[in-house]
């Protein structure tokens, strides 16, 4: 089974931008996308009539926003956390016979950190929300999780102590919830590969020069290990400010 995450950035912009082509050529089982940045009706995606699309819209226009396409038939779909709802489109999980999807855009704390509190509060319900489900079927979680985790997750580790995306705090969380049971599946395959990152500032030169964060997942119920085949990150996709990370599971829906 291969999957696929994409923070998009504006999934219009990215259609125009090859996001079609990629599709196709990726041939994924399930994609994907954070920050579609849409509202109902605004987009009509041909991507085939074999994928069923989920699709959560941000109240806010041109805001957030996720979507899921799958080839795979989900028992049934949820769109949020405590309740069938989330204002600004960040959580869709499918239910599948052997384990939940769920996709997510993480709350982005801001440069001047005024919504880390938010972020912080945040972290600790969507964990509880993780924990409930992996109590269940096991997890696959995806998305733009907002933080770099560990210094070899961004090329400027010491600079940025501190910021947005690498605060303490954040850090903390992401540790609290891999140690209840979740797997980083990219650094499982890879624990010591540097230089390799999945958002890049839209500064000059910048993703030429490969400075850039790894701060899109995919994490996966630590018993669903051995089933772990592949888990790469995309650098050469452009078409967002963050490119793809896909995952292969040796797993039957």
């Amino acid at each position: 089974m291969k999957l696929v995450s994409w923070n998009v950035n504006g999934l219009r912009a990215c259609v125009n931008k090859g996001f079609i082509d990629f599709f196709r050529e990726v041939d994924a089982d399930i994609f994907c996308v954070q920050e579609t940045k849409l509202q109902e009706g605004q987009l009509c995606l041909e991507i085939g009539e074999e994928y069923e699309q989920f699709w959560n819209y941000a109240e806010k226009k041109g805001y957030s926003g996720t979507a899921v396409f799958t080839r795979l038939k989900p028992l049934s779909v949820r769109y949020g956390l405590e309740e069938d709802y989330e204002p600004e489109g960040r959580v869709i999980t499918l239910e599948f016979e052997s384990f939940y999807l769920v996709n997510v855009y993480t709350p982005n704390a801001r440069r001047d950190l005024s919504r880390l509190p938010l972020r912080l509060e945040w972290e600790d319900r969507f964990r509880t929300y993780l924990n409930g489900l992996d109590a269940l079927k096991p997890v696959v979680l995806c998305g733009d999780l907002n933080v770099a985790h560990q210094e070899i997750d961004l090329k400027n580790a010491k600079s940025n102590m501190g910021n947005s995306g690498f605060t303490t705090e954040e850090r903390g969380k992401m540790t609290e919830l891999l140690e209840t049971g979740f797997t980083d599946t990219f650094r499982f395959l890879n624990p010591e590969l540097e230089g390799s990152y999945s958002w890049w500032s839209y500064m000059p030169k910048v993703r030429e020069r490969n400075i850039g964060w790894r701060i899109d997942y995919f994490l996966i119920s630590s018993r669903l290990q051995p089933a772990i085949e592949a888990a790469s990150i995309e650098p050469h996709i452009t078409g967002s400010d963050h490119c793809p990370v896909t995952l292969t599971l040796a797993l039957d829906a």
